[in-house]
């Protein structure tokens, strides 16, 4: 076993959260519906295997959002265990997430709860850690339908509801935070 220097520790250590924060960037796009901000967090030819939605360049894929988001009335993705591996200017990761969808219809809203993975492979270019390709890996679903989802529920009374796109609360509340970018 090779024993890394401290400064190789610390090499290693800033790259790992640099690629988990644009992991977390990931959900936070899909979420808000920000399609400015998730191109940003590919590279141009990176592959994005989304399963039925989409296969094939990742840029593909983001061009139809709108259209696959249209019926999503809420999005919420759970990053929560991040598995990494680093190899100079590229990197791999297997990511867990919860990622919570509440669908309208025609004539009714269901849920559909999926906890699943990604499979990532990730380049560091020009000192900037993005996606190369990035795979949807289901491992099971939990639908609820008629949905189950209440907003009403007196525990949110006077919370900030979060919503798609820049009506959500996010937007104005934060300076700190650039929307449509990385």
């Amino acid at each position: 076993m090779t024993i890394k220097s401290r400064e190789q520790q610390l090499d290693e250590l800033l790259d790992k959260q640099a690629i988990t924060e644009l992991v977390m960037a990931y959900a936070n796009a899909a979420d808000r519906h920000d399609h400015a901000k998730m191109r940003a967090l590919y590279h141009p030819d990176a592959i994005d295997d989304h399963g039925h939605f989409a296969k094939g360049p990742a840029m593909d894929f983001i061009a139809k959002l709108p259209e696959i988001q249209k019926a999503m009335a809420i999005l919420h993705h759970n990053v929560t265990t991040v598995n990494l591996k680093l190899d100079g200017d590229r990197a791999e990761g297997e990511i867990y997430i919860l990622a919570f969808h509440q669908v309208q219809a025609e004539d009714r809203l269901y849920d559909v709860l999926i906890g699943g993975r990604y499979f990532d492979k990730y380049e560091k270019r020009d000192g900037v850690w993005k996606f190369s390709h990035r795979a949807i890996v289901a491992d099971w679903a939990y639908p609820a339908d008629p949905s189950a989802v209440r907003l009403d529920h007196p525990f949110l009374a006077g919370a900030y509801l979060g919503k798609p796109g820049p009506a959500d609360p996010s937007y104005a509340f934060f300076s700190l935070f650039q929307r449509g970018a990385r």
